[in-house]
């Protein structure tokens, strides 16, 4: 080998292992700022949106922050745990009114014969650890008009995926809704409004890589891959007026918050 090809090829080498060492130090920077919390209780890191109307509400498994405009949820939020991916079946209770909800949330009834269905915005697939968790997922506030396919179809979808990534990285914040617009078609007495999109936004907030990921789903029936919907999360903070993780360190949220990227997330 000549001289100069050696130069070259020690060049080569300086400059990569030169790139690996200032992403490893740029990781290393983000994770040190960030508290591990692989943890149900909610209260252990601040991971809510905020709330366009002030009436949030806690339940044992998820919390929102209910829209009596739209008599839904703008957001549900709950923590996913690897351990609360469980199979136990708990008996199907009916669905009532969230008695927490002070402007009382939407009869159940405003869905019959609607053409829509009652689709859960935390899923009762997610909280089948506790009986009592589970079945605070029929409160109606945590519904929204959701068309059959779309619920069944790419909806399920995404909530299957949901619970792979929490087995997968062991813990996940979800943040879940419809975007709630003026002048949207309504259903029922109450006038419950039908979203023309749904959004899910989850943050792996665990070290040693932070990340975040976020899908913005038109309702509708769609065979499309999962990683069509993805977008940034500033896009849903536009759409909703919703600021999703503001107790992130602001170095953080900037780049998590900005960032289409999936693919360091599995979609196998």
């Amino acid at each position: 080998m000549s001289t100069s090809k050696k130069i070259k090829l020690v060049i080569t080498i300086i400059v990569l292992i030169a790139g690996w060492w200032l992403q490893r130090k740029e990781n290393a920077e983000i994770s040190s700022q960030v508290p591990i919390k692989h943890t149900n209780n909610p209260e252990s890191f601040n991971y809510l949106p905020t709330s366009t109307t002030g009436a949030v509400v806690k339940h044992n498994g998820y919390q929102l922050s209910y829209n009596e405009q739209h008599e839904q949820a703008e957001w549900v939020a709950y923590t996913l745990d690897k351990n609360d991916i469980i199979y136990t079946k708990h008996k199907r209770p009916f669905f009532i009114s969230d008695p927490k909800v002070k402007t009382k949330s939407a009869d159940w009834r405003n869905y019959k014969n609607s053409g829509y269905d009652k689709g859960h915005l935390c899923p009762a697939g997610d909280k089948r650890y506790s009986k009592k968790a589970h079945d605070e997922t029929f409160y109606t506030s945590n519904i929204s008009p959701q068309k059959h396919d779309f619920n069944a179809g790419i909806w399920n979808k995404l909530e299957q995926k949901t619970r792979y990534w929490a087995k997968k990285y062991n813990h996940l914040y979800v943040v879940t809704g419809g975007i709630l617009e003026p002048n949207l078609k309504t259903i029922g007495r109450d006038k419950v409004s039908v979203p023309k999109y749904f959004y899910k936004i989850l943050l792996d907030y665990t070290q040693p890589e932070i990340k975040a990921i976020a899908f913005l789903v038109p309702h509708k029936e769609s065979n499309k891959p999962l990683y069509y919907f993805v977008v940034s999360i500033d896009d849903i903070e536009q759409k909703t007026g919703i600021d999703f993780f503001p107790d992130l360190p602001d170095t953080i949220e900037t780049k998590l918050e900005s960032s289409t990227s999936y693919k360091n997330w599995s979609f196998r």
